[in-house]
């Protein structure tokens, strides 16, 4: 069950549709990502930070759902899942919004768990999403992290 939407969506809604899904589950893992009030120095004087008033997240239609099939394809394949859950935001997102949402449902925690920690990493750094943060100082693409493509080595080993 993949999702790229500009709404927002009910946490206990999304648990009760993924728990009536996965029927005999043993265990539900549920993430949600927010957008934070990233603070970013404006200067070299580190007094002076400026936060985030807004992220607008760019998708290409098609694509994006592909791609988010793909990885809950992966994850499905790597652990024994009975149900999966992501939803993408996209648009204009402002601080303390949710961007997302990745659940998990399986027999068993472990798998409920490595599973949507994997299938996190993979959003971070190979789904097709484009985010422009916007604060009083700038606005700016924000570009990929090293260390969320550092946090994929752990799931090729």
């Amino acid at each position: 069950m993949i999702s790229v939407q500009t709404s927002d969506f009910e946490l206990e809604a999304e648990y009760t549709s993924l728990r009536n899904h996965a029927g005999d589950a043993g265990a539900i893992v549920m993430f949600t990502g927010l957008v934070r009030e990233i603070c970013t120095a404006q200067s070299d004087n580190p007094g002076d930070l400026d936060k985030t008033e807004r992220l607008f997240l760019e998708h290409y239609p098609g694509m994006t759902e592909k791609q988010l099939e793909k990885i809950a394809r992966e994850a499905s394949e790597r652990w024994p899942l009975l149900a999966v859950r992501i939803i993408h935001r996209v648009g204009e997102l402002f601080p303390g919004d949710q961007i997302v949402l990745v659940a998990t449902a399986s027999s068993h925690r472990q798998a409920a768990f490595e599973s949507a920690n994997f299938i996190m990493d993979f959003l971070k750094s190979r789904a097709p999403f484009w985010k422009k943060q916007t604060s009083s100082a700038e606005s700016r693409w924000i570009e990929s992290r090293i260390s969320d493509v550092d946090s994929l080595k752990r799931w090729r080993e």
